[in-house]
């Protein structure tokens, strides 16, 4: 059997409210809102006393969903360097197709995001960019001009 799609990525952050603000205006939407804890969750991960605040966001087409996620029990841990650079193993980065790049990056620096490298021209399809956003996550953006 196959699967049938992909539901939704999970990010662990710790300033769920600048995080959430930060992805609504890059463009997402906001679903929902939840309190997750007890013995599923609990039983889920392996932990013991989980309490999270989630928000959900999906894409304007409803496809992509993100949600965002802060541990209050037990504390969030960090691993490695608190901003690692974008070849460190495990999730990557969250890649999102904008309209405007230029326009997209200023709201997104009024959050506190920066560029990673430079905002750079592919094969005169794409113009791309990758910036560090709430939490250490790196996102994307990906503008069509070709």
């Amino acid at each position: 059997m196959a699967i049938q799609r992909m539901d939704n990525v999970a990010v662990n952050v710790d300033d769920l409210e600048a995080a959430v603000a930060f992805f609504t205006d890059l463009g997402m939407e906001l679903e929902g809102r939840a309190e997750i804890e007890g013995t599923v969750p609990d039983r889920m991960l392996g932990l013991d006393g989980v309490h999270t605040s989630i928000a959900m966001l999906h894409t304007p087409d409803g496809h992509g969903k993100l949600e965002l996620t802060r541990y209050r029990t037990p504390a969030a841990v960090t691993v490695g360097p608190p901003d690692p650079p974008p070849h460190t193993l495990g999730l990557h980065r969250v890649m999102f197709a904008v309209d405007d790049l230029d326009d997209t990056l200023a709201r997104l620096r009024r959050h506190g995001a920066e560029l990673i490298g430079e905002v750079v021209e592919y094969e005169n399809v794409h113009r791309l960019c990758d910036l560090r956003g709430p939490s250490g996550i790196i996102v994307a953006l990906a503008e069509r001009i070709g």
